[in-house]
C-alpha cells in the first residue's frame, strides 16, 4: 500500500462504521479515514455491525458483502428497514448483478476490492457531503470520545468495550453533561452552568458542585475517571477524551 495521502478537507465530525471481517483491511481504512479528519469504528461481523449501528448511529456505514454471522446484503436490508444511514458496499464480487443488488437494496455507492483506500475516503467524503447537505432539523446528537447524547430523546450513554452503556442521569445532570460536551475544551464558570443547566430559582453556585459530584460518581461506576474536570478558581470543563 502507498503512504498515507496528504490531508484533504474533511467532513467535520462524521463517524463512519466499518463492517469488515478482515482486520488488516479495516485497520488501513481506519487510518486513512482518521488522516482525513473522519472518526471510525470497526465491526468484525454482520451481527456486530447491526448492534453497533443501533448504538452509535454512525453518519455512514462501509459494509463488506462477505461477512460471518450476517452477510452485507442482510445487514443492508435490516438497516434500510429502520434507517436511512448512507451505506457504501465493499465487495470483491466485480459483477454487475452484485452492484445492482446493492443499489436495489438501498446502497448509496459501492467499491470493488482490491481498492485504493484513498479512493474509498474520497467516496466517503462525497457521499457525506451529499447526504449531509440538508440534515434533518431533528438531528440532535452530541458525540465526544466514548460519550454520546441524544438531545431529542434525552438519552446519554457511554460506548466502551464494544457495548453501549446507558447513563441514568437526572435532568440537571443531563443538562450539565450536554452543556460541557457542546464545547469540550471550554472552561465553564459555575455561574455559566447555574444559568444554563439548573432549575429556575436555584441561585447558589455551590449547588453546581453538588450536581457535578453526583454526575462524576455515576461515571466512575462505569470506569470513567475525572469527568468533568475541575479547573481551580474557574469552574469545569468536559475533559475525558476531548
Amino acid at each position: 500500500m502507498s503512504s498515507l495521502p496528504a490531508r484533504v478537507s474533511p467532513v467535520t465530525s462524521a463517524l463512519v462504521l466499518i463492517a469488515e471481517d478482515e482486520v488488516e483491511i479495516a485497520d488501513i481504512l481506519i487510518a486513512y479515514l482518521q488522516r482525513s479528519g473522519i472518526r471510525a469504528q470497526h465491526a468484525i461481523d454482520g451481527q456486530q455491525a447491526l448492534a453497533m449501528h443501533h448504538a452509535l448511529k454512525p453518519d455512514l456505514l462501509l459494509l463488506d458483502v462477505l461477512m460471518p454471522q450476517l452477510d452485507g446484503w442482510q445487514v443492508l436490508s435490516e438497516i434500510r428497514a429502520k434507517s436511512d444511514t448512507p451505506v457504501i458496499m465493499l465487495t470483491a464480487l466485480d459483477q454487475d448483478i452484485d452492484k445492482l443488488m446493492g443499489l436495489r437494496l438501498g446502497a448509496d455507492d459501492y467499491v470493488v476490492k482490491p481498492f485504493n483506500p484513498a479512493e474509498v475516503v474520497a467516496r466517503v467524503q462525497a457521499v457525506l457531503r451529499r447526504t449531509r447537505a440538508t440534515p434533518p432539523a431533528t438531528a440532535q446528537m452530541l458525540r465526544v470520545g466514548q460519550f454520546q447524547i441524544d438531545l431529542d430523546s434525552h438519552e446519554a450513554s457511554i460506548y466502551r468495550d464494544g457495548q453501549q452503556h446507558p447513563l441514568d442521569l437526572t435532568l440537571t445532570e443531563f443538562k450539565l453533561l450536554a452543556c460541557l460536551m457542546r464545547a469540550p475544551k471550554r472552561v465553564f464558570s459555575r455561574a455559566d452552568l447555574l444559568v444554563n443547566c439548573l432549575p429556575e430559582g436555584d441561585t447558589l453556585e455551590r449547588t453546581v458542585d453538588s450536581h457535578i459530584s453526583k454526575l462524576r460518581k455515576k461515571l466512575e461506576v462505569l470506569g470513567i475517571q475525572g469527568v468533568p474536570v475541575s479547573v481551580w478558581g474557574v469552574g469545569y470543563r468536559f475533559g475525558g477524551d476531548a
